[in-house]
């Protein structure tokens, strides 16, 4: 079987990494395969190196209070790239109401800072065991 690839991202200006670092050191501890974007991407970059990387999952990582227009942009585009079978998670300081929001677009579970990173990687490898089957 394959390792699961998931891609780690920041999109905008929030300069703010640390956070996503310490998930992509976490996920590569579960046996997963992480591509990290790095700062300042943009949706458009993000997805394009979800195609090219084949991942299985993108998680983003926003701290800057602009997840009701990133997420459901990064999600329309995977959409429109044919990214259908491809997880949408991530994390960061998301008010409760705006993550039932966003689950309701389609977009999976979101995260809240010092989340235990194990239940994160164990949510990541339930997700695309179920898309497996």
């Amino acid at each position: 079987m394959k390792p699961i690839r998931v891609l780690v991202a920041k999109v905008g200006l929030d300069g703010h990494d640390r956070g996503a670092k310490i998930i992509a050191t976490a996920l590569r501890d579960a046996g997963m395969e992480v591509i990290y974007t790095g700062l300042r991407q943009s949706p458009e970059m993000v997805v394009q190196a979800a195609l090219q990387e084949d991942v299985d999952a993108i998680g983003i990582s926003i701290l800057s209070g602009a997840h009701m227009t990133v997420f459901p942009k990064v999600y329309q585009l995977m959409q429109e790239k044919g990214l259908t079978n491809v997880l949408l998670t991530g994390g960061g300081i998301i008010p409760e109401e705006d993550n039932i929001k966003l689950r309701d677009m389609g977009i999976g579970t979101l995260f809240a800072p010092g989340a235990n990173t194990a239940d994160i990687a164990s949510y990541i490898k339930d997700w695309v065991a179920a898309r497996e089957k």
